[in-house]
């Protein structure tokens, strides 16, 4: 089991109104007061899988070991209760079942979708879930998210920064954009080390570079080209939940910002292809929220200014050891009360319409 690292048991002394309790590893759970009252922590960046997916790919090109720390199991809750999560939003990634065929995707997503509503149904009120759809199929990705919202309870899709190399911001991929805004649910886009963009070798030097550099620059390709391919226009309402800070597209959006206007005002330098019909930060602001992974003072204060609060959301990347962000939130003298609600709960509970009872 993963614990938290770092987490101050009390901020009150630095943060005027916060308050954790901190109740013993294993005899408690523990809870976040703002202001003098309870607040319900959402967690959207929490992963699992179902083991139970190994039977469906034995034998299969795809076979494989459905394992690691991600593994699904009761002990999660203990987690939870640990770190101050009151919800946990679990999602598969990595997508390797995009290589399938349509038979076996259908079968895969299947077995991993009523695993995942099982496990949560186990625990009312601490887990909901995402389909992670087989989007290289996107009729079928809509029909399996339809089936996940419809008859499982699910709250959204996950999907990966390309499917075996496209980025799914061409028509083509429409029919699933589409289903997604009439069942009124958010993606989850979530990286997998950039292996579409870079040359084959560069993640053979220190530093993880595959995970570091790979997976928020997947990511930000991925959510530039749904703005400047039109994605965002044809489908307004359309809202993707970047991982990892939403990659480093808030970090440098002023050069996003301007790259086709600089081209309608006649000048050296601007795109002459862009699609899309709106200035750039209308998306940012519109359609797309971040997680809270960037693990710095200065880096949250930047993305709450770029983005706005109300599209900054709390996200952990349990179980993968990652440092947690809460007291990043807590802390930070340029949050009011109120704007830390709404990224530890409040920003999620809307989007999900999740109970807002503890």
């Amino acid at each position: 089991m993963h614990s938290r690292r770092s987490f101050l048991g009390a901020v009150c002394g630095a943060t005027a109104g916060l308050m954790l309790s901190k109740p013993v590893f294993g005899q408690g759970r523990r809870e976040v007061i703002i202001d003098g009252y309870r607040v319900k922590v959402v967690d959207f960046h929490n992963h699992a899988f179902i083991e139970a997916v190994e039977d469906v790919v034995r034998g299969t090109p795809l076979e494989r070991n459905i394992g690691g720390p991600a593994l699904l199991t009761p002990d999660r809750v203990g987690v939870l209760d640990e770190w101050g999560i009151d919800t946990a939003v679990l999602s598969a990634n990595q997508y390797w079942w995009y290589e399938a065929d349509r038979r076996l995707a259908e079968r895969i997503i299947r077995v991993q979708d009523e695993g995942l509503a099982e496990f949560c149904a186990m625990f009312p009120g601490r887990f909901v879930a995402l389909s992670s759809v087989a989007l290289q199929h996107p009729d079928l990705a809509a029909d399996q998210l339809e089936y996940a919202v419809n008859e499982l309870g699910f709250k959204g899709a996950s999907v990966g920064g390309h499917v075996s190399g496209d980025v799914p911001a061409a028509t083509n991929f429409d029919p699933f954009w589409e289903r997604c805004v009439e069942l009124g649910v958010p993606v989850f886009i979530h990286p997998n080390g950039s292996s579409n963009l870079v040359q084959q070798g560069w993640m053979d030097v220190p530093g993880d570079l595959g995970n570091t550099i790979g997976n928020p620059l997947e990511t930000t390709y991925f959510l530039t080209r749904l703005i400047f391919d039109g994605t965002f226009d044809r489908f307004p309402e359309l809202r993707i939940v970047g991982a990892h800070g939403a990659g480093y597209l808030p970090s440098y959006f002023g050069r996003t910002d301007v790259a086709c206007r600089l081209n309608l005002q006649g000048l050296s330098g601007g795109a002459t292809d862009c699609q899309n019909e709106l200035p750039p930060r209308e998306y940012l602001r519109r359609n797309i929220l971040a997680d809270t992974m960037v693990f710095s003072d200065e880096g949250l204060r930047h993305l709450v200014a770029e983005m706005g609060v109300e599209n900054v959301v709390y996200g952990t990347d349990i179980p993968f050891g990652w440092p947690d962000t809460m007291d990043l939130v807590l802390n930070a003298s340029f949050l009011t009360n109120e704007d830390k609600r709404m990224i530890l709960g409040g920003n999620m509970i809307n989007l999900l319409s999740l109970d807002r009872d503890v």
